[in-house]
């Protein structure tokens, strides 16, 4: 049988693992693709090369798919996120003129706190802060509005502006951002090049982000089901060896390679075991789990985070909330990713939603199998998102 090549993009990131290793450890091969990796500039160029049909899937911020399907950002091309490919990832970094002024206050970047954090940011900043972000579309920017707009830094000020991962520190340097968040390993680069230091991991915020999706055109999922579920297992398979410890140093040596990050192994193995370097005084931080691509049913595209991407963009742009989430929930397609691995090792548990940030310990949950345990997924503040709540 002929092996069929699908093109695919993404942006140089760590949470590009699962497309990457798909393609280098042989999963693909062996459910009988080939994967054609198309590294991408910026964001708006995946979105861009998924919608108008130049690649066939995308590594995508998982906000793009909701917000498109919302009619926001001029692209209305309906996308599937069929899976989540990475849970968590993402970093918070302040220039060297906010770390000084937050280190003269007593500020012990512990890494942990994010209220603590937002309140020492809103006393050490002399104007409105501005925040550079990847893309306006994107967890990074619902989990800094999230993190700061009930904390005093509402009442400092605050900017988000888009910049480019790779340009990030290059920002911070040049004065263009005060403070970014953006994923790894671009925030551990602005600690190598002395631009800045890190103040927070994003799980900080919220435990259990859905980060990236495998997004697909809807009416490519439709029309090539055989080819998106070789795809599915490839990719689900490769979360699975990419959560394992013993994977972490290939992993790493991997992505390091020209054509994907092409960045010392040595960065990029630091998101991979939660091991930080946040500063140029050589400070070490340990965040477990602070990235996910399959322990706890990662890769499950439940509909109530769908639904919280949508609540959070329908008051950030007023539209009406309740048509929001009843859309959303048409994005993630938990029903998809149930047809597509019911044949696999895979478990599916028997709901698709939840309360989002409920879960305070690893709980036991229904499923097809019986095997689920769901890891902790509180937010910062310790609210409660409801699914059905009007």
């Amino acid at each position: 049988m002929k092996t069929v090549t699908l093109p695919i993009a993404f942006v140089p990131l760590v949470d590009a693992a699962p497309l990457i290793v798909a393609h280098e450890m042989g999963f693909a091969r062996e459910e009988g693709i080939e994967l054609d990796l198309i590294s991408a500039p910026s964001w708006s160029s995946v979105r861009d090369m998924l919608a108008f049909g130049r690649v066939d899937a995308a590594h995508l911020l998982s906000p793009v798919p909701v917000a498109m399907a919302m009619g926001l950002g001029g692209v209305t091309q309906p996308i599937s996120a069929v899976s989540v490919l990475s849970v968590n990832g993402n970093v918070i970094g302040v220039s060297r003129a906010l770390e000084q002024r937050l280190r003269q206050a007593g500020f012990a970047f512990d890494f942990r706190d994010a209220g603590a954090a937002a309140r020492a940011l809103a006393a050490a900043a002399e104007r409105p802060l501005v925040f550079g972000v990847p893309f306006p579309f994107s967890m990074h920017v619902e989990l800094l509005h999230y993190w700061l707009e009930a904390s005093d830094m509402a009442r400092v000020g605050y900017e988000v502006r888009t910049v480019p991962p790779p340009l990030m520190a290059q920002a911070l340097a040049e004065g263009d951002v005060d403070a970014f968040c953006v994923g790894e390993p671009w925030g551990s680069e602005a600690v190598e090049s002395a631009a800045g230091a890190l103040l927070l991991p994003g799980k900080a915020i919220w435990s259990l982000a859905p980060e990236k999706v495998l997004a697909v055109r809807t009416d490519w999922a439709e029309t090539e089901p055989h080819l998106l579920g070789k795809l599915m297992r490839a990719v689900w398979r490769a979360g699975r060896w990419l959560d394992s410890p013993d994977s972490r140093t290939s992993a790493a040596e991997i992505l390091a390679h020209k054509a994907y990050l092409d960045l010392p192994s040595e960065m990029i193995d630091r998101a991979l075991t939660g091991h930080f370097t946040i500063s140029g005084h050589a400070e070490q931080r340990e965040v477990p789990g602070f990235v996910g691509f399959h322990d706890g049913v990662a890769n499950f595209p439940w509909r109530s985070q769908a639904k919280w991407i949508a609540s959070r963009l329908a008051r950030r742009f007023g539209l009406d909330e309740g048509q929001a989430r009843a859309t959303a929930a048409q994005v993630f397609r938990s029903d998809i990713y149930r047809q597509q691995l019911i044949n696999t090792s895979a478990d599916l548990p028997g709901a698709s939603e939840k309360l989002e940030g409920a879960i305070r310990e690893t709980t036991a949950v229904a499923s097809q199998k019986g095997q689920i345990l769901l890891p902790p997924d509180a937010f910062f503040d310790g609210r409660i998102f409801d699914p059905e709540a009007s």
